[in-house]
């Protein structure tokens, strides 16, 4: 069973990262009680409404060892990659893409939350890190991390654990998906049953519905401010 203490979750507001870019990505520890509501906790805050935030990614979760990692690919960054680095809300040691699925269900405090998605590296993480490629290597590491929907709204306290509490899709981990969007990005045949998770969110299925309709992957390098 997984079941994770968590002692901290992370919020911020906007604020200029680069001339003339504003983003909520610099999180700080927030004080408790935590209330979660249906677009994510209160408190936080994100600057472009378009791509960041919303039901389909109320809270973002990134796996606390993938630092580790970080950390030895740019030791010149090392006092930088320490969560929430990479603007997540919960971060745990225990749990990564390979563990988790579409459509898991956990319980954090009164509040029950489901995985949506997985985290699309995008070029906020260069202004971020002051690195012209940390979108494409967060991408080609497939260290993204994910997001949830909130299917119960509720408060969670210090102390509290985020526990699994129900798993419907247990053939589709995370890794799984994020290798099919970007290693095997042509597999039609797995496309197609990516597109029928209902507990998958809506952009992602209709991310692969193009990309079987058209016969082609969509070009990154915008995203990835390429």
């Amino acid at each position: 069973m997984v079941e994770l203490p968590i002692d901290r979750l992370y919020a911020g507001r906007p604020r200029e990262i680069a001339p003339g870019r504003k983003s909520a990505i610099r999180k700080a520890p927030l004080e408790p009680p935590w209330r979660i509501e249906s677009e994510g906790l209160v408190g936080d805050r994100q600057a472009d409404r378009c791509h960041h935030g919303g039901a389909e990614k109320a809270l973002h979760h990134y796996p606390r060892e993938h630092y580790d990692a970080w950390r030895a690919d740019l030791p010149e960054l090392a006092s930088e990659l320490v969560a929430p680095a990479f603007g997540e809300n919960i971060s745990t040691s225990g749990l990564t893409e390979a563990e988790v699925c579409v459509g898991d269900v956990f319980a954090l405090g009164g509040a029950r939350l489901q995985v949506s998605q997985g985290r699309q590296p995008c070029l906020t993480l260069n202004f971020r890190f002051g690195r012209r490629d940390m979108a494409r290597r967060t991408q080609e590491t497939m260290r993204c991390g994910w997001y949830y929907r909130v299917l119960e709204t509720g408060a969670a306290r210090p102390g509290d654990n985020l526990r699994l509490i129900e798993r419907p899709r247990a053939d589709w981990p995370l890794a799984r998906l994020f290798a099919l969007l970007y290693v095997r990005p042509r597999a039609f045949d797995e496309l197609t049953e990516m597109t029928a998770l209902p507990e998958l969110a809506e952009s992602w299925r209709a991310l692969a519905r193009r990309r079987i309709e058209n016969r082609k992957v969509e070009d990154w390098r915008r995203r990835l401010g390429e």
